[in-house]
């Protein structure tokens, strides 16, 4: 694999991991989701890789208290 793909590709899995693993600590602390439960949440974060995280974020994330 070349120097400058693999210098593309470092920050953006880097970037998915981080976002990864902020989403599921997130899912893991809080009770409340707009849709769905805390199984389901965890498994989409984990499983489907880079959307899942976002999906999170932007649809499932219910109110803080």
């Amino acid at each position: 694999m070349s120097n400058g793909i693999l210098l593309v590709f470092i920050p953006i899995i880097t970037l998915s991991l981080v976002l990864a693993v902020t989403a599921l600590i997130h899912v893991l602390r809080n009770d409340n989701y707009r849709f769905g439960n805390r199984v389901m949440w965890v498994l989409i974060v984990l499983f489907v890789t880079a959307i899942g995280p976002l999906a999170y974020f932007v649809i499932g994330r219910g109110e803080e208290s």
